[in-house]
């Protein structure tokens, strides 16, 4: 559902876009018109940042239509629509066509619906992949990643199916994450670890996400970390791994932890169960062409914990395990 500030913008935005639509696209005219991406990743942040009170919206899709741009949003498993004007500085969060009677407009809004995805819309790999974009001190991001250890715990062979990637920028040759620091800090140190002890960075994990140690953990995966440091420390070496992963989150759009893509396009665990191994699972699954015995195994279909936890399953039915952390 829409927060309660959202519900109470929509017919406000409907009146003044009545108002004034007409003067806001004559002024946009006159100023330099954004990319349709540029444009929506302002009228995303905006949304994300003031009006859903901790829950996060993600991009799905964005075109110019009318002398504006439409971009559809997901937030939680609704979808919506919305418009930005092109250079930016203008959101309408719903709008009325005029060409259409009010039966008809209700008729093409409910037509629009999103439907839930089901295994056979998605594109299908001989070798699929999933990318899981998170952040390490994301709760959310954490319950990802728990979700994903239990998998790979269970099927070990579908772990090259997978990989984490992680979300952040470099700033000034120093990686930044939008929890600071020492979340940057962590980011790198997994990125270091995946890229060059691979079969030792699910250990790792593993131990991670229960009380967030680091030392313990590297000692109890059998880290080099001499091999780590180097990585961490080297002027190119662990940004330029990062750099791959940032730029993979350009490309895709990602405004929050954690997002899910198989095989190069946005999938919402939602639409397969919700954030429990087995929904997750079934998402990798579905990516390929032709589906390995394997894939028949049941996984846990409870709901995984957020957070740092040292148990898989949540302890609450709360739909908080629904949110993200955005970006």
């Amino acid at each position: 559902m829409l927060s309660k500030t959202l519900k109470i913008l929509i017919p406000v935005t409907i009146l003044v876009a009545g108002l004034s639509i007409a003067g806001a696209i004559f002024y946009i005219n006159r100023e330099k018109a954004l990319s349709p991406q540029e444009a929506a990743k302002i009228a995303m942040d905006y949304i994300n940042q003031n009006l859903l009170e901790g829950r996060t919206a993600s991009l799905i899709s964005v075109k110019e239509e009318n002398g504006i741009y439409k971009f559809r949003l997901k937030i939680e498993d609704s979808e919506y629509d919305s418009y930005v004007t092109r250079d930016g500085k203008l959101l309408f969060t719903a709008g009325i066509d005029l060409t259409l009677k009010p039966e008809t407009q209700q008729e093409s809004e409910t037509s629009q619906q999103p439907q839930k995805l089901t295994c056979e819309d998605l594109k299908k790999s001989d070798e699929p992949s999933l990318e899981a974009f998170v952040v390490s001190k994301c709760p959310f991001g954490l319950q990802m990643q728990r979700i994903l250890n239990e998998i790979v715990k269970n099927m070990p062979s579908l772990a090259n199916n997978i990989k984490v990637r992680y979300i952040g920028s470099i700033q000034d040759n120093k990686v930044t994450s939008m929890h600071g620091d020492p979340e940057a800090e962590e980011n790198l140190r997994q990125i270091c670890i995946r890229e060059e002890q691979k079969d030792k960075y699910w250990n790792y994990i593993a131990c991670h996400i229960q009380k967030g140690e680091v030392d313990s953990c590297l000692a109890g995966a059998n880290i080099n970390k001499v091999n780590l440091n180097n990585c961490l420390t080297d002027a190119t070496k662990g940004l330029n791994y990062a750099k791959e992963d940032f730029d993979s989150g350009v490309k895709y759009q990602v405004s929050g932890s954690p997002s899910l893509f198989l095989n190069g396009e946005g999938v919402s665990e939602f639409d397969f169960g919700g954030r429990t191994a087995e929904a997750v699972k079934t998402v990798v699954c579905c990516g390929f062409g032709q589906q390995p015995e394997i894939c028949s195994q049941k996984l846990s279909e409870t709901q995984a914990a957020t957070g740092f936890s040292e148990t898989y399953g949540s302890t609450s039915d709360s739909s908080s395990s629904e949110g993200g952390c955005a970006q």
